[in-house]
């Protein structure tokens, strides 16, 4: 367990900009930095974070927390793990507690995946290094290839024993559980034995965005063809192929920094590249690109140059996954190198600065290297030109942009030596087509569809006299302000003025005429402040931000952040703004009021739904004079506190 003062100093030193930054390519509007979400799909940035609160918000999908709860999120890590993560990357020594038996059995089923993946990494590693036959065959290998040391232990490269069951049991002998193994695919199953998924293997370990060990992919060094040459983990909750890129965390920064991703296919690429000095590189790992890869490198950039070997067939094939990132409304190169030559094999043979120089002057964008490689195989053929029009066109009407869309249009005219109108009308018969695709209806579903009053029910009668609203707005003041100061008199016919912090002022104004919260959230956050008066110690909106429950943590992010803002031009131009700040206590008082008015008139029309049920003349005598209290507190209420005129 981390101690609480450790918990004080990670959430003090962790800024959300850096920790956001590092998976999400963020750029600055006004007094807040906006990116895409790395928690759904779009292609309109919504993801906002405020630098100045300490917090992020998707206003598309709803996601909002701090710097630990976009920690948890992202990487699905419990409150702990996450704090440990901060704690590392700002180097901040953890005091923890001794943890329980009962604590250790606790940990969820994900978190053993990822400690026996770690478990096998560390032993992989020791066995390429440290032992005989791993040096002799698995270190020979990859300094055969070049590689050196340095990029061996970057990577965590490794080695597993010829020794079917060598990992297995070495696993096993150190607690790790059999199912844990399984469910990793680091072993099989076979006659009630465990055996290596990887054994003979040089070990490529796969890391996500943080870091952490999702599996890994193993290469055999001997000709036995009945073996595959490449054998990854299987999918298991931790590791999804399809979502993963390999490289991506030594990549995220170089990526940033560069604004462009090179992409290519192998591991073997991306450590040869990252030898000549480009690390803004990762690969698909052989997979089809998906739209989750693209949109993992999307989060850091709009850029991406795609680095293929000389071979046509297999760029054809491939352009599928191009026109997917296109539809992404990204910018994509291609750079094609030499026959007989991909990225690992190029770069082995040039000097880091010549690799450089090749793909700067070679990267053509991807619709006009794909319109040229057709064009070359159309050799005056009408029928394949056509063929080649209408595919060029498909992709140009991918692009979501449609200025980006007419300038592409312009240049493949050029190239193809066919008139923009003839492409134009073409796209334009592609995007209604795909418009109508996408906005048709059933046959069915053509008729309005019938509108079925819901009966009302008499026993959950219209909620008029709620104050939630109320509560939200003195809960938002409390958080955005609670600590502040302002003056008020001692009574209303003191002229002399006190100073009060303004979380104390809301508490007693509150509890002094016994009123409570009705949500249940709001009615949590109140008590805290409560209790921090009681004690002198009024809490902050980081320590609400940073509660372990997710759910209020979330509900304070939302009421303390804006979509809106007020433009710096304003201030620059002199024009003169009133803000919430510089009337910030008539503000208080007026919440206030109209809370207790709110809650008065809840009380009348509990007390008139009484009356319309009692038959004693006594205690409709009592609920009349406790009426005509009431009603008295509402008109001063309304008419001298807020100004308003009470009609009932």
């Amino acid at each position: 367990m981390i101690n609480r003062d450790t918990i004080e100093t990670i959430l003090t030193t962790a800024r959300i900009e850096e920790v956001v930054g590092d998976f999400v390519s963020l750029r600055r509007r006004g007094v807040n930095l906006l990116g895409l979400c790395p928690f759904h799909n779009e292609k309109t940035p919504s993801f906002t974070v405020s630098p100045a609160k300490g917090i992020y918000k998707c206003f598309g999908c709803g996601k909002a927390g701090n710097a630990v709860n976009f920690i948890m999120e992202h990487e699905h890590f419990s409150y702990p793990e996450a704090l440990k993560y901060l704690a590392k990357k700002y180097n901040i020594d953890l005091e923890e507690e001794e943890q329980t038996p009962e604590q250790i059995q606790e940990l969820n089923e994900k978190e053993s995946l990822f400690n026996v993946n770690l478990f096998a990494r560390q032993y992989f590693s020791a066995n390429l290094l440290e032992t005989d036959e791993g040096k002799s065959i698995g270190l020979s290998y990859f300094k055969e290839r070049g590689i050196r040391e340095d990029l061996i232990r970057k990577f965590q490269l490794g080695y597993n024993p010829k020794k079917r069951d060598a990992f297995s049991d070495h696993a096993i002998k150190n607690g790790y559980k059999k199912e844990y193994l399984l469910k990793t695919g680091l072993s099989v199953e076979s006659d009630n034995r465990l055996f290596d998924r990887f054994h003979e293997r040089v070990i490529f370990p796969i890391h996500s965005a943080s870091g952490r060990i999702l599996g890994f992919g193993g290469r055999i060094l001997t000709g036995e063809k009945n073996r595959p040459k490449y054998v990854n983990s299987p999918e298991s909750e931790i590791y999804t192929k399809s979502k993963t890129l390999y490289g991506i965390f030594f990549a995220k920064n170089p990526i940033i920094s560069k604004d462009n991703c090179f992409l290519v296919e192998g591991y073997t690429d991306v450590i040869a590249l990252h030898q000549a000095g480009i690390e803004n590189v990762v690969a698909s790992s052989g997979t089809s690109l998906t739209y989750d890869q693209i949109r993992m490198i999307q989060r850091f950039t709009s850029n991406i140059t795609i680095l293929y070997d000389g071979d046509p067939a297999g760029i054809k094939a491939s352009f599928r996954g191009i026109d997917m990132i296109v539809e992404q409304g990204m910018n994509v190169k291609i750079v094609l190198f030499p026959e007989n030559e991909d990225p690992d094999s190029f770069a082995r043979k040039h000097h880091p600065a010549e690799v450089e120089i090749f793909i700067s002057k070679n990267a053509i964008n991807f619709i006009l290297f794909k319109t040229k490689l057709l064009l070359d195989e159309t050799r005056n053929d009408p029928i394949k030109k056509a063929a080649l029009i209408k595919e060029i066109v498909v992709t140009i009407s991918l692009i979501p942009d449609g200025i980006t869309r007419s300038i592409y249009i312009k240049e493949c005219s050029s190239l193809m030596s066919i008139s923009e109108q003839v492409l134009m009308n073409e796209l334009n018969k592609k995007l209604r087509s795909r418009f109508q695709k996408d906005n048709s209806t059933p046959e069915q579903n053509n008729q309005p569809p019938e509108i079925i009053p819901t009966p009302a029910d008499p026993q959950s009668p219209f909620e008029t006299d709620s104050a939630e609203y109320q509560e939200k707005e003195i809960i938002r003041i409390l958080l955005l302000y609670g600590q502040q100061t302002f003056h008020i008199k001692k009574s209303p016919d003191d002229t002399e003025e006190i100073t009060v912090m303004i979380a104390d002022f809301v508490i007693h104004e509150i509890l002094s005429d016994e009123l409570g919260f009705e949500n249940n959230l709001y009615r949590r956050i109140f008590q805290d402040y409560i209790t921090g008066s009681d004690n002198d110690a009024i809490p902050d909106r980081t320590w609400f931000l940073a509660h372990p429950d997710a759910e209020l943590s979330q509900a304070v992010v939302n009421l303390i952040i804006s979509p809106y803002e007020l433009s710096q031009n304003w201030l620059k131009n002199n024009i003169q703004v009133e803000t919430e700040e510089s009337r910030l206590k008539m503000h208080i008082e007026h919440t206030i009021l109209a809370f207790k008015s709110k809650k008065i008139d809840k009380m009348i029309t509990e007390i008139q739904l009484k009356l319309s049920q009692s038959s004693s003349p006594e205690e409709q005598n009592a609920l009349m004079a406790s009426l005509r209290e009431l009603k008295k507190q509402s008109i001063r209420i309304n008419n001298l506190g807020l100004g308003r005129i009470v009609t009932r």
